[in-house]
This record gives structure tokens, C-alpha cells and sequence, in this order.
């Protein structure tokens, strides 16, 4: 586990997508408290929401998105989240 504050992993999360998507449109939700008690929560790890729109995500499935968004977490899949729910966007795709 890191150690880090939830604060601080928010932080970390948007820092790692922005440096990676460039996005146009970022929001990171600490959704953490609404799994108290959760088996997975136990470890201390936290329970994150992701809405981000780039260009990166272009021509790319579902699945590549996700799994590019995994990437550029890196070590932060395995020590900071338990569980993320990601909604990856190109640029003029419906809302």
C-alpha cells in the first residue's frame, strides 16, 4: 500500500491520466465511502470514478481504452485502487 492520503491519491490519478491523454475533459471521483465496509476496501486501497474525454481514445474499442487508462496508472492498479470505473471518450462522442 502506499501510504498516501486518498487526497493524495486523487492528486496522483489525475497527474498519471493527464500527463498520459492530454485530455480535454478530466473528472476524478474518490467514490471510496460509498464501499465502507466492502471486503476490498479493507486493504486500504480506494474505489475511484474516471469520466475523461481525449484525443487518444480515437478509433479505439472499449477495452483499449480501459486497458491503456490501467497503464498509465501503472503500479497505482496494485497499491492504491481497488476498483475503478472508467467512462473513456474521443473527443465529439455522444455523451
Amino acid at each position: 500500500m502506499s501510504g498516501q492520503a486518498p487526497g493524495g491519491r486523487l492528486a496522483r490519478i489525475r497527474e498519471a491520466l493527464e500527463a498520459a491523454f492530454a485530455p480535454t475533459h478530466l473528472l476524478v471521483n474518490d467514490d471510496s465511502h460509498l464501499h465502507a465496509g466492502h471486503a476490498g476496501a479493507r486493504d486500504g486501497r480506494g474505489h475511484y470514478s474516471v469520466e475523461i474525454v481525449s484525443a487518444a481514445f480515437a478509433g479505439k474499442s472499449s477495452l483499449a481504452r480501459h486497458r491503456s487508462v490501467y497503464a498509465a496508472l501503472g503500479e497505482m492498479m496494485t497499491t492504491d485502487i481497488h476498483a475503478l470505473q472508467i467512462r473513456a471518450r474521443a473527443p465529439g462522442e455522444a455523451d
